[in-house]
């Protein structure tokens, strides 16, 4: 771990260019148009673009943007084998979860070539050393989209046949070089009913793998709409003892709420705290942000705590994307240099 005292770091997901967003239209619907090398060269050159507005912001470890993701979890499904498209139920209308894709299960689940996340990885350290953090998508949040149909029984039985295949993912990044891995699992969030279950399920997802992992745990970001019930009092005390290094949560677009739980967590847990919200396009002030991350070092020392953006910008215009990190890494600065008695600069 090289990054610095209260590091200034992203969830995963970077704003889309507009051109690039435009280009992934275009392929979708005259795919022949464009060869292997184009589409190589397209997706290269957008993640050269996050890496840049990152590192221009000032933050202290980075991503690769998502830009091969369809969201931050829903081009997974396309590595998955044994699946098939369900028709969308709502297609018009104001955009909400219900609107996603979803897919049966017709045979049992299989990634032969993995999830994918390995060759964004490896493209990602192609192009630059910058510390980085590696989001992969957990085993319960990816159930979610699918319908076990007459292979798996429910739910919990489509997580059980994915845990391997995350595993697998985990295990291969780290043996690569990740040493920073982020479990994305906001659906515990949105359904804390079982906390042994989810202890459980964390449990084995991350078995054997050797990395600093992070678990991050949202309520929901889709089309910048929230959802669940936007509380994290129900996965307390027991969240305290899933078995990673840090927890990254959402606070900003809550006003802060709910931030005394920190202080409920044990001292060996690290937690990485949503300060700017991402759901709005207001720049939070850097004096705003750091007011909020003292708040936050009343509760848990230093050492332990870093800094983010409460969800990833994938639904945030790619300008208000770029002032939102600046002002975080700004407020950030303020505060380290208070604690360290340097220059914020």
């Amino acid at each position: 771990m090289t990054t610095p005292l209260i590091s200034a770091t992203v969830i995963g997901s970077w704003s889309f260019p507009g051109w690039y967003e435009k280009f992934i239209a275009d392929v979708a619907a005259e795919p022949s148009r464009f060869g292997e090398a184009d589409r190589a060269e397209a997706v290269n050159d957008a993640v050269r673009l996050a890496i840049d507005d990152q590192l221009c912001a000032g933050l202290d470890r980075i991503t690769d943007g998502e830009m091969q993701r369809v969201d931050f979890n829903l081009g997974f499904y396309d590595f998955l084998e044994g699946i098939e498209p369900l028709p969308r139920s709502r297609c018009w209308g104001p955009p909400a979860h219900d609107q996603r894709s979803k897919y049966l299960c017709t045979a049992p689940l299989r990634a032969p070539g993995g999830l994918g996340v390995f060759d964004e990885f490896r493209r990602f350290r192609a192009l630059t050393d910058a510390p980085c953090k590696v989001p992969v998508p957990g085993a319960y949040t990816l159930a979610g989209c699918l319908n076990g149909g007459i292979v798996y029984s429910d739910r919990d039985a489509v997580t059980e046949a994915l845990i391997p295949i995350v595993n697998a993912e985990l295990k291969s990044l780290a043996a690569a070089g990740a040493d920073f891995l982020q479990l994305d699992e906001p659906s515990f969030a949105c359904h804390p009913e079982d906390p042994d279950r989810f202890l459980d399920v964390i449990a084995r997802t991350v078995k054997g793998v050797e990395a600093y992992i992070s678990i991050h745990m949202c309520f929901g970001n889709y089309r910048a709409r929230a959802v669940g019930w936007r509380s994290y009092r129900p996965l307390f005390p027991h969240v305290g003892r899933v078995r990673v290094h840090q927890l990254a949560l959402e606070f900003a677009s809550r006003e802060m709420a709910e931030i005394e739980l920190l202080a409920e967590l044990p001292d060996t847990m690290d937690v990485a705290v949503g300060l700017v919200d991402v759901k709005n396009t207001w720049i939070e002030p850097p004096e705003l942000v750091a007011e909020r991350l003292r708040s936050v070092l009343r509760l848990v020392d230093a050492e332990r705590v870093s800094v983010t953006p409460d969800c990833g910008f994938s639904q945030t215009a790619r300008h208000i994307a770029r002032a939102k990190a600046r002002a975080m890494v700004d407020g950030v600065r303020l505060v380290r240099s208070e604690i360290l008695g340097t220059d914020a600069g």
